[in-house]
């Protein structure tokens, strides 16, 4: 898996089940095997030496011992399903494969093993804030979308209508085009944080000054219910309730959204619409 993260390999935990289709393998049983890899991010663990910033492996082998030998089911691939959901559970694991082993299966002919692998990927929801007062500003918010497309881990849901927003902060600069998009993503946090920066740096975005014009701006406002504080990515965005730029495009995509106590006065719905593909 070529997406920048580590893995836990766990092979051949074994056990007695009585999984099959089959009235005898239900009744006599049979050996089965499991080997499973777990993808997730081990710099953290690497950096501390906490346990709690990795995965227990010595768990993850305890239950999938136990759903090998546990409840029947008539095929391996439910088996293999189970263990890769059971460990899609813990957070820090991002993307999981699962390979069932069942050599004693009812087969006719010579053959040395059956083997069923199921990969299940952890899927994230996150809203994102688009903005630019730049340049040609609609064409740097289409371009975020289609930067944001194109990423292997990310997909584009819905998108807000394009609004013209009074700039905020002090800093004389033209008025700022603003959008939000939600998106579902296969990422960690950080990796996200790392992709959408990689797109602002296309459009060369420059981080001089606090408040300052942007060719384009695309900040992290929620992920799924994800709360974190640290010095590089805080969620929720902290101030983004307080924003009537970020919540008006926001609140046309999640009804939940409140405008209470928000000026509005500086939000202007436009007749733009960005291309979602």
């Amino acid at each position: 898996m070529d997406d920048g993260l580590d893995c836990i390999a766990l092979r051949g935990v074994s056990g007695f089940g009585f999984h099959g289709v089959l009235a005898h393998e239900r009744r006599d049983g049979q050996d089965f095997s499991v080997d499973v890899d777990l993808y997730l991010d081990l710099a953290p663990a690497a950096a501390s030496d906490d346990l709690h910033m990795t995965v227990d492996y010595g768990t993850i082998a305890d239950r999938t011992y136990g759903l090998i030998t546990g409840e029947a089911f008539d095929l391996i691939e439910k088996l293999a399903g189970s263990i890769a959901a059971m460990c899609l559970e813990y957070d820090r694991v991002q993307h999981v494969v699962v390979a069932v082993h069942k050599p004693q299966a009812p087969i006719s002919v010579p053959f040395t093993d059956v083997i069923v692998r199921v990969t299940r990927t952890r899927t994230h929801r996150a809203i994102l804030s688009l903005g630019a007062n730049m340049g040609d500003r609609f064409a740097a918010l289409q371009g975020a979308v289609k930067g944001l497309a194109a990423h292997p881990g990310i997909s584009v849901g819905r998108g807000s209508s394009v609004f013209a927003t009074k700039p905020v902060g002090g800093v004389e600069q033209d008025d700022f085009l603003n959008a939000v998009v939600a998106i579902s993503t296969s990422l960690s946090p950080d990796q996200l944080l790392a992709a959408v920066q990689g797109i602002e740096n296309d459009w060369h975005r420059v981080r001089d000054v606090r408040w300052g014009p942007r060719s384009l701006d695309i900040d992290i406002i929620a992920f799924d219910d994800l709360v974190q504080h640290d010095d590089v990515l805080t969620l929720p965005h902290p101030r983004a309730h307080e924003r009537a730029f970020v919540c008006v495009p926001w609140s046309e995509i999640d009804e939940s959204v409140s405008l209470d106590g928000l000026d509005l006065s500086g939000v202007e719905r436009t007749d733009l619409v960005l291309d979602i593909p």
